[in-house]
């Protein structure tokens, strides 16, 4: 490339301003701020409805679902974030205490209609020997041909964590690619100027 033609590319060049450029980067890079602080708001305003739900009794699945959709396809939504957050992030506790307060309310009411099923029959079958011994080991066997087993609900049904994307085709991602292009813009607008100016310099 001669002399005249560097010129003309570096006139060309100039006419695309720095400020111009950098007023675009900073407008995406706070638009990005923004959009990130939005959605990881709109995060907690869904994790908090989890734990209304849960602490009312509320519909939880559905707070869940609409929890996990919105994490699923938003970025700067994690869960827990911080060396002392609480993980998982999501636990269940009082749906999970309800189901084994109900569960333990079974088996006591379970094993109740054993023993009084026992005892009447017994009854049935010893008429006159009250307190007697083969009463006792008739109802004994009674309680040992019926068992009655409490079911043990485990804590890990209750508990979740819904991974955040590193990138989402939302105003906070394309906000982020803005800036980022602007700014690798601004760099190649620098550089080539440079590399024309130490061209025109080395050909003076």
């Amino acid at each position: 490339m001669n002399k005249r033609k560097l010129h003309h590319a570096l006139v060309q060049l100039r006419k695309v301003s720095y400020f111009v450029m950098l007023g675009v980067f900073v407008f995406f890079s706070v638009t990005a701020l923004v959009s990130l602080r939005s959605n990881n708001q709109r995060m907690i305003g869904l994790r908090d409805k989890v734990f209304a739900a849960d602490k009312d009794g509320g519909d939880v699945e559905k707070a869940l679902s609409d929890l996990r959709t919105y994490v699923f396809k938003h970025m700067n939504t994690n869960l827990a974030s911080g060396q002392n957050a609480v993980k998982p992030p999501i636990q269940l506790k009082y749906q999970y205490e309800r189901l084994v307060a109900a569960e333990k309310a079974a088996f006591d009411a379970a094993n109740a209609r054993v023993v009084a099923d026992a005892e009447s029959t017994c009854v049935r079958q010893y008429p006159n020997l009250t307190f007697s011994q083969q009463r006792l080991d008739c109802a004994r066997a009674y309680a040992a041909a019926h068992p009655v087993t409490q079911k043990v609900i485990t804590d890990d049904l209750y508990k979740f964590d819904f991974a955040s994307p590193f990138w989402s085709p939302d105003l906070a991602g394309w906000s982020l690619v803005g800036a980022g292009v602007s700014l690798l813009l601004f760099v190649l607008r620098f550089l080539s100027e440079l590399a024309i100016k130490k061209e025109l310099k080395a050909r003076s």
